[in-house]
Parts: structure tokens; C-alpha cells; sequence
């Protein structure tokens, strides 16, 4: 679109300038002529006077000299002859016989054409009827003076005529052209899966509307994904606690066939659901667009999946302990991404721990100006032997060995992930209630750190007065 801009423009202006650039030159090049003509009419009749009172070879002869054709040697005055006195010719002479007669006959100014220019021949009455003409001699060099300059300024004017229009069309090809691209970039990513992508509203009205309908559309489909994702996170959250009782019932069932079937059926839905929850989570796109305005209040989050979990807690007469959420405060990460790692957290506290083992929750905050905020999710089991093998994909049963049954080893690989989509990290160690410490670090802002870097501050990250608000009294 925006080269035939460019070609049509280009025609445009070039038939333009044809049509009035060329008619206009040749008027200025019959205007210098014109002119040139002028000035030797003049001149001829400056000798007028001269004539009506001498014809005399002498006084002519001066008369012409005083003229700046005559001092040049274009001037000449041919004088009949009278009675006795012969015909005079004063000067540099170029008209034929017939032409000086055709003048005197007409009795008017007669322009011919003679070689290297033309003449001029003006006629004169002199006493006794009889007619005087003086011959003026214009060359071309005079007829077109000043054309070649006229001519040059006429193609210096088209030529920026020209440019002048191409870069117009050029422009406006731009301001076309650069939304069609942006529209179609956006398509072609979001067709890719980059959701987040949207087209600025910007251009001429139609593709301003199109950039509208086509955010409308992005946002419907990121707003459809989010409910599926909730969706598949809501049956992670319902089917995980009801499972998890099941399993340890069974496991009270004591020996028999009966009891061996039930708790084979459990472990087969358990793995059934599971593969479920992994293929959800394994598939999820990213629903939220980059900006500002997404997270969520991870104190709120944390307060609401611990009550969630007290129920099972209770039952198994764990002592569930929570910190740092009495104010709210925002991060960076979309909810349900949030409740996602809480859950899988909590999740490995109650399936590799032994019943009655109490657990924390604790959310470090910096306050105002903070770039980061960290969770720290602890127990008192026995530890994970092999933390760097816990966090690799795939490998999520305790101690680093592969996912036992019941497991997607998807858990802290999904907490990996999300600390790492701000910037942030995740490190496994040892917790003051002597069991597992997984802390969560998030970043808050861009700091021009990335991801390794992050990684390098929370190994330096504050240990300073840790101990003391895990030692907080608040519990769920």
C-alpha cells in the first residue's frame, strides 16, 4: 500500500507538471522574444528625428553610432533616392531589396527572419512621399535571453514538486501501512499464544476501530482462559482434600480384599486426577497482560487458603500457624497463580509429613518502598534431603527422589516458575521447627536484576529478625 501511494503520487504530480510547466516555458521563451523585439522598435525609432531633418550620410552615420544596436553593428538606415541624390544606406545592412520594398509598401513595422536571428524593419516617412526604413538586427542570443534561467527555475520547481509529493504519499503511506502492520503483528502473536499482546488505538478511523474490536476481542479471549484456569484450579482445590481423606481412611481400613480394593481405587484416582490437574497446569498460557494493574493481595490469599486447609489440619492434628498477613499487601502475580503455589506448598506439608506435624505460613513484607516480598511456608517433618533435586521439574516426591504415587512432581516447580516470572526465586532449607523451609521470594518492581540476579539476593536475602516473627503467636 505504501509504494502504490508512492506511484500514484509520483503520476499524479509528473502529469501536473507536464501540463503547466511546459505550456509556461514556452510563454516565458515568446515573452523574452517579444521583449528583445520591443527594445530594437525602440531603438529604430529613436532615429526618427534625425531623419525628418537630415538625410545626410554624415548625420546619420552619428545618429546610429548613439545607439547601442549601431555601436554593435546591428543597425542600418536605408534612405530612397531623391531626384539627383542616389539611395543611401548608412550602417551594417542584412535586409534584402524585396523586404525593404515590402516595408515601404506596407508602411508598417515588418519582422523577418534572416540567419542567426531576425530583423527588424521600421519605416519612416520622409519629405516628398518618399519612406526611409531602419533595419534593426536581433539575434537568437537576444530573443532568449533570460529562458534558459526561466526554464531551469520551471524544472527546479517540478523536481521539488515531485519530491515534495512522493514524500507526502510516503508519509501518509505510513500512517496507513504502520497500524496494518501492528494489527497484523498482533494477530499473528496472538494466534501464537501471546495474550497479553493489544494494538495502540492509533491511525486513520477505520483502523482505529479495528485496533478497538481487536482488543475487545483479546480481552474476551484472555477473560474465557481465565475462567478456564479457575476452573481447573477449583478442581485442584476440591478433589485435593476430599482425596487426601479418602487415602488416610483407607489407610485405617487394615488388611483385607476389601480394604486392598479401596485403597488401589483411591491411589488410581488420585493418579487419574492428578494427571488431570498436571495436563491443566502444563498447557496453561498466560492469561494476565503485562501492566500495572495485575496481582492480587498475597495477605488476603494466604488468609483464605488457611482456612481452607485448617479443616484437613485439624483433622489430622496438625497446629497451622500464620504471620504477616494483619495488612494487606500487593504483588505482582495474578491470584490464581498465587493460590496455585500456596496450595501445592500446603499441599507437599500434608502428603510428606506425618500426621500431628505442625506447620507456618509467614509473609515478609518491607513496607512502602520494598522490592520484594517473601512467603515462607515451614514444617517440622523430616526435611528434604536433595532441595536442588526438589525444585527440578518433574521431581517433586520428598527428598528429591521421582513423584511417589498421588504426586504430579509439578508442586515447587509451579512456585519455581511464578517466583521467577517477577524476577523472584525459590530456595529450600532447613526451618527453625526443624523440618522444611520453602521460601518464596517475589519481586515487587524491575530493578534491571532479572532472574539470576534475583536469585543471587535471595541467598543474601534478610535473615535478620526472621526467627523472631516465625516465633509470632498469631495462628490460624
Amino acid at each position: 500500500m505504501r509504494w502504490a501511494l508512492v506511484k500514484v503520487a509520483l503520476a499524479v504530480t509528473a502529469m501536473v507538471v507536464v501540463a503547466f510547466a511546459v505550456p509556461l516555458g514556452l510563454v516565458v521563451r515568446e515573452t523574452a522574444r517579444d521583449r528583445a523585439v520591443s527594445h530594437a522598435e525602440r531603438q529604430a525609432a529613436a532615429l526618427g528625428p534625425a531623419l525628418t531633418v537630415t538625410t545626410e550620410r554624415a548625420a546619420l552615420e552619428r545618429a546610429v553610432q548613439f545607439t547601442t544596436a549601431g555601436s554593435e553593428g546591428r543597425m542600418a538606415v536605408h534612405v530612397p533616392a531623391d531626384g539627383d541624390r542616389p539611395a543611401l544606406t548608412v550602417g551594417t545592412a542584412r535586409a534584402s531589396a524585396r523586404d525593404l520594398a515590402s516595408t515601404r509598401r506596407l508602411a508598417r513595422a515588418v519582422t523577418t527572419a534572416t540567419p542567426g536571428g531576425q530583423l527588424l524593419l521600421q519605416p519612416t516617412a520622409l519629405s516628398g512621399s518618399r519612406t526611409a526604413v531602419v533595419e534593426v538586427y536581433v539575434p537568437e542570443a537576444e530573443a532568449g535571453r533570460g529562458v534558459a534561467a526561466a526554464w531551469l527555475m520551471l524544472a527546479g520547481v517540478a523536481v521539488a514538486l515531485v519530491i515534495g509529493s512522493v514524500a507526502v504519499a510516503d508519509r501518509l503511506g505510513v500512517r496507513l501501512v504502520g497500524p496494518a502492520r501492528r494489527l497484523a503483528g498482533a494477530a499473528h502473536a496472538l494466534g501464537e499464544g501471546s495474550l497479553g499482546v493489544r494494538v495502540p488505538e492509533e491511525g486513520p478511523a477505520e483502523l482505529r476501530q479495528a485496533a478497538v474490536a481487536f482488543n475487545s476481542m483479546a480481552d474476551q479471549v484472555v477473560e474465557l482462559l481465565a475462567n478456564e484456569r479457575e476452573l481447573a484450579a477449583d478442581l485442584s482445590h476440591r478433589l485435593r482434600t476430599p482425596l487426601t481423606v479418602l487415602r488416610l481412611n483407607a489407610a485405617s481400613l487394615g488388611e483385607g480384599p476389601a480394604a486392598e480394593q479401596t485403597r488401589a481405587a483411591v491411589e488410581q484416582l488420585e493418579c487419574e486426577v492428578d494427571a488431570i490437574i498436571r495436563t491443566a497446569r502444563e498447557q496453561k498460557p498466560r492469561t494476565q497482560p503485562d501492566g500495572s494493574g495485575a496481582g492480587c493481595d498475597a495477605a488476603e490469599v494466604i488468609r483464605e487458603r488457611m482456612a481452607f486447609w485448617s479443616a484437613l489440619a485439624e483433622d489430622e492434628g496438625r497446629t497451622a500457624r500464620v504471620a504477616g498477613v494483619d495488612r494487606p499487601v500487593r504483588i505482582p502475580v495474578a491470584r490464581g497463580d498465587l493460590v496455585a503455589a500456596l496450595d501445592a506448598l500446603l499441599g507437599n506439608v500434608f502428603r510428606h509429613t506425618p500426621e500431628g506435624t505442625p506447620f507456618a505460613v509467614d509473609l515478609h513484607d518491607g513496607g512502602e518502598g520494598a522490592h520484594s516480598v517473601i512467603v515462607l511456608v515451614s514444617d517440622a517433618g523430616p526435611g528434604i534431603a536433595d532441595p536442588e533435586a526438589a525444585l527440578a521439574r518433574g521431581r517433586g516426591g520428598a527428598g528429591g527422589e521421582a513423584p511417589a504415587v498421588g504426586s504430579t512432581g509439578l508442586g515447587l516447580d509451579i512456585v519455581r516458575r511464578l517466583a521467577e516470572s517477577t524476577g523472584g526465586d525459590v530456595r529450600i532449607g532447613r526451618s527453625v521447627l526443624g523440618g522444611t523451609e520453602v521460601r518464596l521470594w517475589v519481586q515487587l518492581r524491575d530493578t534491571g536484576e532479572g532472574p539470576v540476579a534475583g536469585r543471587r539476593a535471595s541467598r543474601r536475602g534478610p535473615r535478620k529478625g526472621w526467627a523472631g516473627r516465625r516465633g509470632s503467636p498469631n495462628s490460624s
